[in-house]
């Protein structure tokens, strides 16, 4: 691989399911204490990024409304680029530069993650691409600092999460298929988590140090019954899809995603949704598809090496 002329490369940045989430507390910053379960969908964004010269950080697809600054795509690019040079990391300075692409189907304000998993995929990227050679580790320490969802993309796999989200044990929750769907309503994450409504105070889950035994059908989202309150929109499309199978929001909402133990009945049901429904049908998954795409580049530099 040259240090010139270089090509795009392709990454995806996957969806998340909460598969539910319990708020048992707030901590005397603000923060919320969480409990839930991080799991997959192979359904992703997909970024695209070319490593340039100098310390230029393009993104090249700008999205609507949201400023290039504040884009999480370019303030993860960055914090990483000023990490390494702050550290006198031994990187190739000349070459910190980026352009970036990205192709978004995940919807926005829909709980699936998507702003966190885009700033999770420039970290784990460009920390390849410019062989910065950052651990997983240092990776989800800098992407906490963005958002309490990045470090679960970091790591990649499906998790048991505590704290405000970071501290993470690996489970293997059944790779199901589901149909996930929004009605037309955005949800802001801090209007909701600032809303004196919200229940704080659940009761831990008791694993019996098994978390693996744990009934996810016996939890809930704490967040789902303030959201079908605030917003008509998820009351309804919650109350149709319930009647086809168990279904439940993610995160903040506005998603709602149903389970299917088929992609053919996932599909079916998907085609009587109600009008203006946005929705798709994917599987859960318990490793990130990132994991492959940064292997697989990884495998590429070193052959281009000649290793």
């Amino acid at each position: 691989m040259t240090e010139t002329n270089q090509q795009f490369y392709s990454f995806p940045a996957p969806a998340k399911l909460n598969l539910f989430l319990h708020i048992i507390g707030q901590r005397s910053d603000g923060y919320h204490q969480l409990e839930t379960i991080f799991q997959f969908l192979d359904h992703s964004d997909t970024i695209e990024i070319r490593k340039t010269q100098g310390n230029s950080i393009e993104l090249l697809t700008p999205i609507d409304g949201v400023l290039h600054e504040d884009n999480l795509i370019v303030k993860a690019a960055r914090l990483l680029q000023n990490h390494l040079l702050k550290k006198n990391h031994s990187v190739n300075s000349l070459f910190l530069g980026a352009q970036i692409k990205i192709t978004k189907i995940l919807p926005m304000g829909g709980g699936l993650g998507g702003g966190s998993s885009n700033a999770a995929t420039i970290l784990l990227a460009l920390n390849t691409l410019w062989q910065a050679n950052l651990s997983t580790t240092e990776l989800a320490k800098l992407g906490l600092s963005l958002g309490a969802d990045v470090p679960i993309f970091i790591y990649g796999f499906a998790a048991f999460a505590e704290g405000v989200g970071e501290e993470l044990t690996a489970v293997y929750p059944e790779e199901s298929w589901f149909l996930v769907s929004k009605p037309n309503v955005s949800i802001s994450t801090a209007s909701i988590f600032t809303d004196a409504d919200l229940t704080r105070n659940t009761a831990k889950v008791n694993f019996n140090d098994d978390i693996g035994k744990l009934d996810i059908d016996l939890c809930h989202n704490d967040c789902q019954t303030l959201v079908i309150k605030k917003y008509p929109e998820v009351a309804k499309l919650l109350a149709w899809l319930v009647e086809y199978a168990p279904s439940r929001m993610t995160g903040t909402g506005a998603c709602i995603f149903s389970r299917f133990d088929t992609e053919q009945e996932a599909c079916r049901i998907q085609s009587l949704l109600p009008s203006g429904i946005i929705s798709f049908v994917a599987k859960g998954v318990n490793t990130s598809p990132l994991r492959s795409a940064i292997k697989n580049l990884i495998t590429l530099q070193a052959e281009n090496a000649g290793y």
